[in-house]
């Protein structure tokens, strides 16, 4: 089965698909982007990625004429096309192609790109023993809940984090306040309690964070949106990660520190049950 890519009205395998050397997310990273993925087949949350993509769309003032339901048209055909049971669906929307400049360009259609291709997931031995994380300065701009292709210091800390054996990097600001990660929203549990930082600007919303905290409230899980601070994330009877890709994964280690007992524990793993009552 191939991976398939869509660009600007075109369907084709995706090692031939291009974009114009001019376009401004290339030139300029003027664009932003959003990750789907399907459960046997089937889109997952759809209408709430469709939400934050046209949000992150009106935040940088990106003129369009796309509508959800017609781009989500575009991505089952790709979806379809592709045939994996489970894909990650990448769609990304710049200000277009033309002469490189800083100020918006007039009349330039944006430029459309989707991508599909075979979802690799962590494997059952990570969700069984956790995974480790490490701490990155969070040297970001100001707007991250925009999900903007502009990712460069997700790039690098990512990075670091992959060559010292780690599963992600932990944003922290200067005085000790957690964020998020590179690529997924962190919470803990502490005394029963799950936290995870409430939304703001320096945090992306990610819709699995909202389906675990929508999860947790109706079954009796005590749930809050705060503050926390590293010392609190240290101190954490559990750690876990969401998102797309991750749905819900313990953390067992952070740095050098093991959290806990240094197993996954149970609050983690119910809410991972129930997260994938959502997709069965």
């Amino acid at each position: 089965m191939p991976s398939i890519a869509y660009v600007n009205g075109k369907f084709s395998p995706i090692e031939d698909a291009v974009v114009s050397v001019e376009d401004r997310g290339f030139q300029l990273g003027d664009g932003i982007y959003e990750v789907l993925r399907t459960y046997q087949g089937r889109l997952h949350a759809v209408e709430e990625h469709m939400r934050r993509l046209f949000r992150s769309l009106d935040a940088i003032g990106l003129k369009h004429a796309f509508t959800s339901a017609a781009l989500e048209e575009i991505i089952n055909d790709a979806v379809k096309r592709a045939g994996f049971t489970d894909s990650l669906v990448y769609l990304q929307i710049t200000r277009g192609a033309t002469k490189r400049a800083k100020v918006f360009p007039q009349a330039v259609p944006p430029t459309l790109v989707i991508t599909v291709r075979k979802l690799e997931l962590p494997t059952d031995a990570m969700r069984e023993r956790g995974v480790a994380i490490m701490t990155a300065d969070d040297i970001r701009w100001q707007r991250c809940d925009i999900k903007t292709v502009c990712l460069l210091p997700n790039v690098l800390a990512s990075q670091r984090a992959a060559a010292a054996g780690c599963f992600e990097a932990l944003f922290v600001e200067k005085d000790g306040t957690v964020n998020e990660c590179a690529s997924a929203n962190v919470f803990i549990v502490a005394s029963g309690v799950v936290v995870t930082p409430p939304l703001s600007t320096r945090i992306l919303s990610g819709i699995t964070r909202e389906e675990v905290i929508t999860l947790a409230r109706k079954n009796g899980v005590p749930m809050e949106e705060r503050r926390i601070t590293l010392d609190d994330l240290l101190a954490a009877d559990e750690v876990f990660l969401t998102g797309t890709t991750t749905e819900v994964l313990p953390v067992v280690k952070v740095n050098d520190r093991r959290i806990a007992t240094g197993k996954p524990g149970p609050v983690t793993q119910r809410l991972h049950t129930l997260f994938r009552t959502l997709a069965d």
